[in-house]
């Protein structure tokens, strides 16, 4: 689980998004996050069973016994918050699912995977919402690691700093009390196309990027639906995978890839593991 950053309910508006990447021996931010991600909407609670076992056993780390939440008790704590970016953007969290460093989410020691908690800013009274899929982090005095998006609209950026941690409980879930204000999700991170132009992407040396796309969807939870099942098939094969609003669709896609014969090759290896198929897609 990431260490936690060093670079960087009453909602202000949001800070500006830092835009240069990290050293490369660090975590960080992409090179271009997108501008709208104050707009993605808090994590919606829901009742979702808590296992025991899986990420839900007790395990060690550094030395230190963890026995994680299996019950739907209260939790409060203070402490301090981290988060963590693009090293671990795309891969396996504790849950199994794909860490999306845009959606909101965060890593706690014990809370129950999956369960919600509030996190507050006591420092400007923000509030938000995430949903716990994650462990970490391990440092001592922090409390819980937010995904990129959840710390941006918390002004938590800047650096590790004190929250407030609450966990959501199913009697909460059942009233109707967590409920966060319905907003556009933003989960694009790649520069759209030009409206009528060809699906093609400039790098800086003006070589060609080279992306599979597994499907396009008019629904964000249809992409997420599909992203759960190519991760399912082997995600050791891709690279980061995403999903991009483009053009009104949201794209499933993985990459970039050096070549189109790499990016093929890849697309067969996973179709042989029980994975959908995928399309090549080259932009400049």
């Amino acid at each position: 689980m990431a260490l936690g950053m060093t670079g960087c309910a009453t909602r202000s508006p949001a800070p500006a998004l830092p835009t240069a990447p990290a050293p490369t021996d660090r975590d960080g931010p992409l090179p271009n996050p997108p501008a709208d991600l104050a707009r993605v909407p808090d994590a919606v609670p829901r009742l979702e069973p808590i296992r025991p076992g899986g990420p839900n056993k007790p395990y060690e780390v550094l030395g230190e016994r963890y026995e994680p939440l299996v019950t739907d008790a209260p939790y409060a704590e203070r402490g301090l918050a981290s988060w963590y970016g693009r090293k671990f953007h795309g891969r396996p969290t504790a849950s199994g699912e794909v860490y999306n460093m845009y959606a909101m989410t965060a890593a706690h020691a014990t809370l129950p995977i999956p369960s919600y908690a509030r996190v507050r800013n006591p420092a400007n009274g923000r509030e938000v919402i995430v949903r716990i899929n994650d462990r970490g982090p391990f440092h001592k005095g922090r409390i819980i690691d937010l995904s990129y998006t959840a710390a941006l609209k918390l002004d938590l950026l800047r650096g590790v700093a004190p929250v407030e941690v609450q966990r959501i409980t199913y009697a909460e879930i059942r009233a109707g009390l967590a409920t966060p204000a319905p907003t556009e999700p933003a989960p694009v991170y790649l520069p759209a196309a030009p409206p009528g132009g060809p699906e093609r992407e400039t790098t800086a040396g003006g070589a060609a990027t080279v992306w599979l796309q597994f499907g396009a969807f008019a629904r964000l939870d249809g992409a997420e639906a599909l992203r759960q099942r190519v991760a399912q098939a082997d995600l050791t094969l891709l690279p980061l995978l995403t999903v991009v609003r483009e053009a009104g669709l949201h794209r499933l896609r993985a990459g970039p890839f050096p070549s189109a014969d790499e990016a093929r090759a890849t697309a067969a290896r996973l179709r042989d593991a029980g994975g959908p198929e995928a399309t090549v897609i080259e932009r400049r």
